[in-house]
């Protein structure tokens, strides 16, 4: 699909990069640890800003583009929870203290938008040339939510990571944490006229495991929202909005996420769905209502089995 208009591009990406300014450089210019009242709120504006660009969707797009876009933000959101469980593994592996897993979240969120922008370009353009792509998708979303509903919780070990072993072979990595830095600079030898050479933290060894985590989910994910939309605009719109709110939502599931035990099944649902979705693409077109509505009683059935599985055992 070609681009025809490119302002509502440019408006968006400017909006994006105002709200991500914003956060950084007002609301988050401390390190502190997020509390959850103020992850709440975060997570809530994230969700409302959403669905206000949604109301806008429906009077230029019309009432289809607008489905598409809660179907596409639906998905991506429920994907992104599982992301929450793989960083909350991470962050507890690598020992990251909580005033500094803002700063980790935030930089990967934007190295996370630029590489899914990446992908959806990437896939846009798959799709109008080679259509048959679109059952590939399905058939690898299907065999992807297989695979989930069969996988199981693994133990994540820092030492073993290829990507932490990879990136300590090029970089030389100080011993602990420098607070909440990236990059410092080891002293020189006394006396020397030079600074001594630059050295990464830990920290960004967490960063780099971050974005590759997103990257290999980012590839479920996306072929998802093609299977409920394949404008372009509705796609990266529906996932930086899910991508946007999820740092808020992290701390606001960190302490609750084991209790979400019907969640994994749930996607897993989802992905075959919206995979069973493309398959039948060429024969049988669901109606995007039909889609949302399926979605949205996956995961509702998710929380309240959830939600009673947490009662019982508490009784």
């Amino acid at each position: 699909m070609a681009f025809d208009d490119a302002w509502p591009w440019i408006a968006f990406n400017a909006f994006v990069v105002a709200m991500l300014a914003l956060d950084l450089l007002v609301f988050h210019r401390k390190a502190h640890e997020v509390s959850i009242k103020e992850a709440l709120l975060t997570s809530a504006g994230w969700i409302a800003l959403a669905l206000a660009f949604n109301v806008g969707l429906y009077f230029w797009k019309g009432g289809e583009a607008a489905l598409e876009f809660l179907a596409g933000y639906l998905i991506e959101k429920s994907l992104s929870v599982d992301n929450i469980f793989v960083f909350i593994l991470v962050f507890s592996a690598f020992g990251v203290a909580s005033e500094n897993r803002f700063r980790v979240l935030f930089w990967g969120v934007l190295g996370a938008l630029v590489m899914r922008g990446a992908l959806i370009l990437g896939g846009s353009v798959l799709l109008e040339r080679f259509h048959w792509v679109m059952y590939l998708f399905g058939a690898f979303l299907v065999f992807t939510g297989a695979k989930m509903a069969a996988h199981k919780e693994a133990e994540i070990h820092p030492e073993k990571n290829p990507v932490v072993r990879l990136a300590r072979r090029f970089l030389p990595v100080t011993e602990g944490y420098e607070g909440g830095r990236f990059f410092v600079r080891r002293p020189g030898a006394p006396g020397a006229r030079r600074r001594g050479r630059a050295a990464a933290t830990p920290l960004f060894l967490v960063l780099i495991v971050v974005e590759t985590t997103d990257l290999v989910f980012a590839v479920d994910s996306i072929p998802a929202i093609f299977a409920v939309t394949e404008d372009p605009f509705i796609v990266y719109t529906s996932n930086v909005f899910a991508i946007l709110g999820l740092r808020a939502l992290f701390f606001v599931l960190a302490g609750a996420v084991a209790k979400f035990r019907y969640l994994k099944p749930a996607l897993s649902a989802i992905l075959v769905f919206v995979g069973a979705k493309m398959l039948v693409s060429g024969f049988f077109k669901i109606p995007i209502g039909l889609s949302l509505g399926v979605i949205a009683s996956i995961l509702a059935a998710a929380v309240v089995l959830s939600a009673a599985a947490a009662r019982r055992e508490k009784a």
